[in-house]
């Protein structure tokens, strides 16, 4: 049965989060000041960086909820104690000039051009929902989607089956209606396939080294691969 719907995963798939995020963080600190414990800003750039996927981590393993994964980035980060409203503070500082940097990648809005009369479009997210709601909104491109699924609030995560598919019921389809594309290629891509969609991977940086999965590195690449392109590595049978 050909595929009928794309789910899409938001950050540095469609939205540009890790350069939006280094941008940000680079003004707020012009503004705030270089902490000590850092000895550039390409340092501390690099270590709020790796915070944030850590602190992520434990958001999405239910250790902490989402503004608790943002106080307790920001106090590691400081290397200090701070009170809940100071941190949140210190974070709503960084997140004014963060959201000003907001971009989606070039060829966000011509793929989603090409495939709207073909194909239904949702996503499935491991953020909040409220977030990510707002982040589309001011991009400009949350009525290109009919669903949004969020894993904050359905309490189950990437790369579990469970979320594939509640995205998929959120659509009313079956999962092998459904291709699923997102950046991380076991979180995204080789998750939705075990869970019975069509996983691809957006590698936009060319890393490779994945030949179980199907790849593509720009989603100009995206159209020709679900009407049964097999040149990003689609098996034969794909759509």
């Amino acid at each position: 049965m050909p595929i009928r719907a794309v789910l899409w995963d938001i950050d540095d798939t469609i939205f540009d989060y890790a350069g939006a995020d280094r941008i940000g963080m680079r003004q707020h600190l012009e503004h705030e000041g270089l902490p000590e414990a850092y000895a550039s800003v390409d340092v501390a750039l690099d270590a709020w960086k790796a915070l944030s996927v850590r602190h992520w981590a434990r958001m999405t393993a239910g250790e902490t909820d989402f503004r608790g994964q943002r106080r307790d980035r920001v106090r590691e980060f400081l290397s200090r104690e701070m009170a809940d409203a100071e941190a949140e503070a210190w974070f709503g500082r960084h997140a004014a000039h963060y959201e000003a940097a907001w971009a989606l990648f070039p060829d966000v809005l011509p793929v989603l051009d090409l495939l709207a009369h073909d194909y239904r479009h949702g996503i499935l997210s491991n953020a909040n929902t409220d977030h990510q709601q707002h982040k589309l909104t001011t991009l400009g491109i949350r009525d290109r989607f009919e669903a949004m699924v969020c894993a904050v609030e359905l309490g189950i995560s990437k790369p579990e089956a469970g979320a594939f598919h509640a995205a998929c019921d959120a659509l009313a389809l079956e999962p092998h209606e459904v291709a699923y594309v997102g950046n991380e290629p076991d979180i995204d891509a080789s998750g939705a396939v075990a869970a019975g969609l069509t996983g691809i991977w957006l590698d936009r940086q060319g890393t490779g080294g994945r030949a179980d999965l199907v790849t593509i590195t720009g989603l100009d690449q995206l159209p020709g691969l679900l009407a049964g392109d097999t040149r990003f590595g689609a098996p034969d049978t794909f759509g």
